[in-house]
């Protein structure tokens, strides 16, 4: 692969759809990428102004961008499928998912509308049931690939089926962690089931180092401990443009592997081009995987394989 792999060296991406989760920080820096290479973007989040802004901010640097907002809470999961609904009713078919919008150690347990911790619910659930909900147009193109976003925080989770959703303990930081090790091992076990199951996907993992994005800021606060550093040492965190390079790389280049692992290759992984990323070892446990698939399948209610009645009905008509 390119030694330093940048936007520069993404090929055409004319006739291709996109859907990026995250109206800001990455989710922004990819879908003005993926619009100046030509691509139909489709970036979703749950506030409308701030979607209609970044589409703004988009058009401005490229006038002639297909760029779009559409509403998704990832904290409800009716409001995910609804939000795969609409795709099916206005789209032929999906050729990239990137699976990128995240919350980060709010101090305090919090809980989505479905009654998931909020991190496990939004980093993980909701990407897992929207992937599901998206796999009848991801199909439908013969190229397809989906990019889900994990941490290096990742190194240091672990999948406790024994508290899964926090209720016993919350610990902010040990929580995240398992929320992204669960999106990179999600990444690993969709190619697997993708490849038994003949879907036709590649699936491929991402992180994007220490990133000047407003997660900590967002969700711990601005004056947590975590916020401070993020303020005061903010030099120390790569721009947000730096840091998506990997998800754009794994989303664009001819290069990029199934069931890799793409990030900074700088010292630690912290910064720098993107290239492979060093996968933890609890991500390669495929039995956990596995169980992990299954419980979320429970848990959300979706199953991979069986568009809900609504999608599959609309992909039906077309």
């Amino acid at each position: 692969m390119t030694k330093r792999w940048t936007t520069e060296n993404i090929p055409s991406q004319r006739g291709r759809t996109f859907v990026v989760t995250g109206t800001g920080g990455l989710g922004f820096e990819d879908a003005l990428a993926l619009a100046l290479a030509g691509g139909d973007v489709v970036i979703g989040g749950r506030d409308p102004t701030k979607g209609a802004a970044a589409v703004d901010r988009i058009r401005s640097v490229y006038g002639q961008a297909k760029i779009s907002f559409q509403e998704v809470d990832l904290a409800d999961l009716g409001s995910v499928a609804a939000f795969g609904k609409r795709l099916a009713a206005n789209r032929d078919c999906i050729d990239v998912l990137i699976n990128n919008a995240g919350v980060m150690t709010p101090p305090e347990r919090r809980m989505t509308k479905d009654g998931f911790e909020l991190q496990f619910g939004v980093n993980y659930i909701a990407h897992f049931a929207l992937t599901a909900n998206l796999l009848p147009l991801l199909r439908r193109s013969s190229v397809s690939r989906v990019v889900t976003l994990s941490s290096i925080a990742a190194r240091g989770g672990r999948i406790n089926f024994n508290d899964l959703q926090a209720d016993r303990t919350y610990k902010p930081m040990p929580v995240y962690s398992q929320s992204k090790l669960a999106c990179l091992m999600f990444a690993f076990e969709l190619q697997r089931r993708s490849d038994n199951a003949d879907w036709g996907l590649t699936s491929i993992a991402a992180h994007p180092g220490i990133s000047r994005t407003n997660l900590l800021h967002n969700a711990p606060g601005r004056y947590s401990a975590q916020g401070l550093i993020r303020s005061a040492l903010w030099f120390l965190f790569q721009p947000v443009a730096q840091g998506a390079l990997s998800t754009l790389y794994a989303a664009t280049s001819p290069d990029a592997q199934a069931s890799a692992y793409y990030g900074p290759t700088g010292l630690g992984e912290l910064r720098g081009y993107p290239g492979e990323a060093k996968v933890p070892p609890a991500a390669l446990e495929h039995h956990v995987a596995s169980r992990l698939w299954e419980v979320s399948e429970e848990l959300s209610g979706v199953r991979f394989g069986e568009a809900s009645p609504s999608v599959r009905n609309l992909l039906a008509a077309m």
